[in-house]
């Protein structure tokens, strides 16, 4: 009896994530281009709301984006007129970055893009409450290997 082969795509645990992933933001798309937003802008922009002021690094652990990506993406955001960014007065290599009036109050434009986003998934919302527990849970335990450099 031949053995499975290990490189097919559809026994691969990183291509449905990965996959789901694309299809999701895509779906995001044209909820938030009326707003003048990116979904990886909306990240964080929702990072933001949480926990403005904040440095640029916390930002970038918590969105899981290096320097590379997430300076340009806080660039926008400030040309956009929603976030501030300045050095920090008693560490200059501390950038930190705060929301304005209009990014404070584009929260509230924003509030139904959670609820409207269920809706076009038309997935049973149970469902999608147990494989986000579940997607919690493995990004936990990858980050918990990343940080040991296992990952």
């Amino acid at each position: 009896m031949a053995q499975p082969d290990p490189l097919r795509l559809d026994r691969q645990l990183c291509f449905p994530i990965h996959a789901a992933s694309r299809l999701l933001t895509r779906l995001y798309q044209p909820l938030l281009e009326p707003l003048g937003l990116t979904y990886p802008q909306y990240i964080i922009l929702m990072i933001l709301w949480e926990d403005a002021p904040c440095a640029v690094s916390a930002i970038g652990a918590r969105a899981l984006l290096g320097s590379n990506t997430l300076t340009p993406l806080l660039k926008r955001l400030e040309q956009g007129g929603w976030i501030t960014r300045a050095r920090s007065a008693r560490d200059e290599r501390v950038v930190r970055v705060d929301l304005t009036a209009e990014g404070r109050a584009l929260k509230d434009r924003c509030a139904c893009i959670p609820g409207d986003l269920v809706r076009t998934v038309g997935y049973p919302v149970q469902d999608l409450m147990t494989l986000k527990a579940l997607m919690d849970d493995l990004v936990a335990h990858l980050r918990t290997l990343d940080a040991a450099g296992r990952a």
